[in-house]
């Protein structure tokens, strides 16, 4: 079946990057080998140095991979795609790539904790320079150009503030500057259903896979997708090489499986979060909500620019305090204390002891994640189901 960039996206989801296999099977085979066998030195050869088409090494790739990446190229709109072993896999593999020694880097201090971590201190060590901005505000971005800036790097809805960055007007200014400067987004939150930032300028987009792509809390993976002469770097030059953060076949084939839903699971994603924020907006224990597809929220309007959905992610901060917050949790029923995101199931967990623990007070500040900060991620069951158990767990709360 031909797949075409005006199907909608429940069929591109489905189809894209099928193929018919040997069996005829409707589902995409499984093909759990290492190693592949060749007619050949000849064969081998024209594989290995990549003349033509074919498997050497699961490690730089897999049949099963294979039809996986074609489908997140194809939903965000790239030319190629590699995936990885996890989300945090991806960000380096795609930094381990694009950067060298000397080289600077400009980012949102809104931004998953391990992903700041990687950017401030480690790759520091290596003579990369990394400065964090407010890039909602486009004069500290255009300040902060210097000409040995090589990336610009986001999230938009940001962990776990939700913040929102204007992608377009950003990869305008980055790429006025210095056509060298790639903008990378990570565009976990949102999701390809909800935005594409390729479409809106960036250079590359990356997802933590584990998330709302695979949908079901049971894999690890992440993906880099963009131009295919970069991909083919990250895989050849990253994965196979730095990192060798691979992802196996099995794991490919559940995404693969769980991604049949993924417009279904999405639509309702969006639905119930909206419902939740506007219910805590209006809680007289709660102080404030994040969430873009509030009208009250500072970035809503960018939002609803870029975005055609706001996602299933918000945090909220209690009056109470981090005494409040504490009783609020063990409170909840149905909402799951626990890390990560994109689950079916509803989770809820305290920001700067599970999301962000291993951020500094003075980063937290940054920030401004406070201590009595929750993030939710808002899952696929009933809305009324998820209210009522957040609107009991309230009621018990008597800190504040």
């Amino acid at each position: 079946m031909k797949i075409t960039i005006d199907m909608g996206f429940g069929t591109k989801a489905i189809h894209a990057g099928n193929r018919r296999n040997l069996y005829g099977s409707m589902g995409t085979p499984i093909v759990p080998a290492v190693t592949y066998e060749f007619d050949g030195i000849d064969e081998a050869e024209a594989v290995f140095f990549g003349h033509t088409p074919g498997y050497a090494y699961s490690r730089g790739g897999n049949p099963t991979q294979s039809v996986l990446e074609e489908k997140l190229a194809f939903l965000e709109g790239g030319e190629s795609c590699v995936v990885t072993g996890s989300g945090m896999a991806a960000v380096a593999s795609c930094l381990l790539t694009a950067l060298r020694p000397g080289d600077h880097v400009i980012s949102s201090p809104v931004i998953y904790g391990n992903s700041h971590s990687l950017l401030g201190e480690y790759l520091t060590d290596f003579g990369v320079e990394a400065d964090f901005i407010d890039l909602s505000d486009l004069e500290q971005l255009k300040a902060a150009i210097r000409p040995n800036t090589k990336m610009v790097y986001l999230e938009s809805p940001g962990n776990p503030l939700c913040n929102i960055c204007d992608i377009e007007a950003i990869c305008t200014i980055a790429h006025g500057a210095n056509k060298e400067i790639r903008v990378v987004c990570d565009n976990t939150f949102a999701t390809p259903y909800n935005q594409n930032p390729l479409a809106l300028g960036a250079d590359v987009v990356i997802h933590s896979v584990t998330k709302y792509i695979n949908g079901h809390g049971d894999v690890i993976a992440g993906a880099v997708i963009g131009k295919a002469d970069f991909i083919k770097k990250v895989r050849e030059d990253a994965l196979l090489h730095m990192t060798g953060a691979a992802i196996g076949a099995m794991e490919s084939y559940q995404i693969l499986r769980g991604m049949k839903t993924f417009e279904l699971r999405m639509l309702r994603h969006n639905e119930n979060a909206l419902a939740v924020a506007q219910f805590l907006e209006n809680h007289p224990k709660v102080r404030k909500v994040y969430y873009p597809g509030l009208e009250s929220f500072p970035g809503h309007e960018t939002a609803c620019r870029q975005m055609r959905g706001f996602g299933g992610m918000l945090a909220f901060e209690l009056k109470g305090g981090v005494a409040a917050g504490k009783q609020m949790l063990k409170a909840c029923d149905l909402c799951a204390v626990a890390v990560s995101l994109g689950d079916a199931d509803t989770l809820i967990a305290h920001g700067t002891t599970m999301t962000h623990d291993d951020c500094s007070e003075e980063l937290l500040k940054t920030i401004g994640i406070t201590p009595d900060l929750i993030r939710m991620s808002i899952g696929i069951e009933n809305k009324e189901d998820i209210i009522a158990d957040l609107a009991q767990a309230l009621d018990q709360v008597t800190a504040g």
